[in-house]
């Protein structure tokens, strides 16, 4: 355990201030009365300052002007996102912590770590998956590839002389590389990086040829000319790449995969709390301040009530469990 005043200083909340009453009506009374004069958080996995983080701040002013309570944001990151998914799967099912978990914590983390301290389905309650995002498949310029079908043309006539590379091994960056090789039975050496600015530094200088990325990360080269996108991972395109087309109408149909961020609260929480807190999320993420937010930023608004978001993350589970397996990736 590390000592109080550490814990504090590695703590990164954000208190939003309670509204007035009118405020207060917005949610059902069945959370707002049963847990008055209690702070709600939110916990991220992950540092501050980055995409997870920032949203959820976002949301969380959201939710206290519906609800008129302080809620906080707590940053707990460490191992891939698990250290903080951990935290919460242990609180109180009372409603009052909930978890932005994203694919990695949430789904390919159940594969990734052998002796892992919870399970992603069984110790969380899915209020809604919030925002998703494609990855790009992107190349240097200097490989002779226009389009994926001259990029898989290439990989088959050289297997192992195309390398790519990804911010670390389990990331799902790394991990839709496998997809790929595995639906296009393609060989592709796998550079792992610690974080994306190495991979894109080593992209662009050509040392690798291949990037599986965040489209946010790569669109200020794509604009410039200094990367090429070839196709992006979702199963539409993406209106910030419209003319970039998805792997699937590539010649891969069915192939997905997105990096996406939910809010989960622990297992146990009752049902009639989830539901409440799911219309809470999805009023906030469709008002048309916090669209333009993420638009801007790449994603998409993905809002699913609690049963859809469950068979979203199952299926998400099962899908990642199969890449991690025939990849043989190990968590660093």
């Amino acid at each position: 355990m590390k000592k109080l005043l550490s814990r504090r200083q590695s703590l990164h909340r954000i208190a939003i201030g309670a509204t007035a009453c009118l405020g207060a009506a917005a949610l059902a009374p069945l959370v707002v009365q049963a847990q008055d004069g209690k702070a709600m958080r939110i916990v991220v996995p992950f540092p501050p300052g980055g995409s997870t983080d920032l949203l959820a701040r976002r949301i969380a002013e959201k939710l206290a002007a519906a609800m008129g309570k302080t809620v906080l944001v707590e940053n707990r990151a460490g191992a891939g996102g698990t250290v903080g998914a951990d935290l919460v799967a242990k609180a109180a099912p009372d409603g009052m912590t909930l978890l932005m978990g994203v694919t990695g914590s949430n789904a390919i983390a159940q594969a990734l770590y052998p002796k892992l301290a919870y399970d992603v389905v069984r110790d969380f309650a899915p209020v809604s998956i919030v925002v998703s995002a494609p990855l790009v498949v992107a190349v240097n310029p200097e490989v002779k590839a226009t389009t994926l079908q001259e990029l898989v043309a290439l990989a088959r006539s050289k297997p192992g002389s195309l390398s790519y590379g990804s911010p670390g091994n389990g990331t799902s960056m790394h991990l839709t590389g496998e997809m790929f090789k595995q639906a296009t039975g393609t060989s592709m050496v796998h550079i792992p990086y610690r974080g994306s600015a190495g991979v894109l530094t080593d992209l662009m200088g050509g040392q690798l040829q291949v990037t599986f990325g965040d489209l946010l990360v790569l669109l200020p080269q794509l604009e410039a000319g200094k990367l090429r996108a070839l196709a992006v991972t979702s199963r539409r395109r993406h209106p910030i790449l419209p003319a970039v087309p998805t792997v699937a109408e590539s010649g891969y149909p069915g192939f997905e995969a997105l990096s996406w961020q939910g809010l989960f609260a622990p297992a146990g929480t009752p049902a009639p709390v989830v539901a409440e807190l799911s219309a809470q999320v999805t009023k906030a993420i469709n008002s048309p301040d916090l669209r333009d937010y993420f638009a801007a930023r790449g994603f998409l608004i993905d809002a699913m009530p609690p049963a859809v978001s469950r068979a979203f993350i199952d299926a998400e589970v099962a899908k990642w469990s199969i890449i991690v397996k025939a990849s043989g990736a190990k968590a660093d």
